[in-house]
């Protein structure tokens, strides 16, 4: 099982979040799960992209390095493509999935 990970910056993840989401902003972390994908070959899971804009800018507001809150954005990303989700974005921050709070399968 392979995962692809991006790091963009605010422009691009932007984009895409309106694109696939409806969602005119740039977020944190998006995550496309191809797991149940016709095309896919069953090991790929799917794409993480990470705004590093974002992450810069939640390094400093959590206390983390940058190095941290990336790798913080991409296990949000995993959890995602595994199937935990919460109910929105403004809802739990990527630290409150660590914590498992308001999670839902």
């Amino acid at each position: 099982m392979y995962i692809s990970v991006s790091l963009v910056g605010n422009k691009e993840i932007k984009a895409l979040n309106k694109k696939h989401l409806g969602r005119d902003y740039a977020t944190d972390v998006l995550s496309f799960n191809y797991s149940d994908n016709d095309d896919a070959d069953g090991e790929f899971l799917g794409d993480i992209i990470v705004s590093t804009e974002r992450a810069r800018e939640q390094a400093l507001e959590y206390g983390n390095t940058y190095e941290q809150e990336v790798a913080d954005l991409v296990a949000h990303g995993v959890l995602h493509l595994l199937g935990v989700h919460h109910d929105d974005d403004n809802e739990v921050s990527t630290h409150g999935v660590k914590q498992s709070r308001g999670v839902k399968k």
